[in-house]
């Protein structure tokens, strides 16, 4: 059976390993591959380790490469799959390879202090929402934040308040989620992040 393990609900969070999910498309604009690196730079620049997706495709490249470069730590957790068709970031040393994208997503998760979501598509998407979606369960009781660079995510954004204005997702969860242009900012939210109390259906 597959187990998240989060963190005792009173537990003080320090992040140390941040989970990113982002892009694996080679065909992201120059200005998102431009920031996947300066993503990269701030993280070492404030000791976090990566853990992502191990793969060495478009952002994802991107990011683990400018973290190595700068003599940060990167674990990557890939697909046998993925791995099979090539797509594995080859520099990475700490790398594990596992059998279902079900299982990629609860070991990232359960190495991680907490979730953050970058520029990337559908699948970046369906990571950050399980994320989310585990808060309300109590189930995940850590914290989970979008850069919103450029505004990328201001589209999600409105459509989880308009969840909440709709009887769908009440306020502590909408609270518990950080949307933020600035990395900074992300961090100190992780930091000081409160569990909500957990759904009573």
């Amino acid at each position: 059976m597959l187990k998240l393990n989060s963190l005792n609900d009173k537990e003080k969070i320090m992040i140390k390993k941040l989970a990113v999910y982002l892009g694996a498309s080679s065909d992201a604009k120059p200005q998102y591959k431009k920031d996947a690196a300066q993503v990269g730079e701030w993280m070492v620049n404030n000791n976090l380790e990566l853990v992502y997706g191990g793969s060495g495709v478009g952002l994802m490249k991107i990011l683990s490469d400018t973290i190595l470069d700068n003599g940060g730590k990167v674990h990557g957790v890939i697909t046998s799959q993925l791995n099979n068709r090539g797509t594995t970031n080859t520099r990475l040393k700490n790398l594990d390879i596992v059998d279902t994208m079900d299982e990629r997503k609860l070991e990232m998760m359960n190495d991680a202090d907490g979730m953050m979501a970058i520029p990337g598509g559908i699948g970046t998407l369906e990571e950050i929402s399980q994320a989310i979606s585990w808060i309300t369960l109590g189930n995940n009781a850590k914290p989970v934040a979008f850069y919103n660079y450029n505004n990328f995510y201001d589209g999600l954004h409105d459509q989880i308040l308009h969840m909440h204005h709709e009887g769908f997702l009440e306020k502590r969860y909408v609270d518990a989620i950080c949307f933020s242009d600035n990395l900074d900012e992300i961090l100190n939210f992780m930091n000081s992040y409160q569990v909500p109390i957990r759904r009573n259906f």
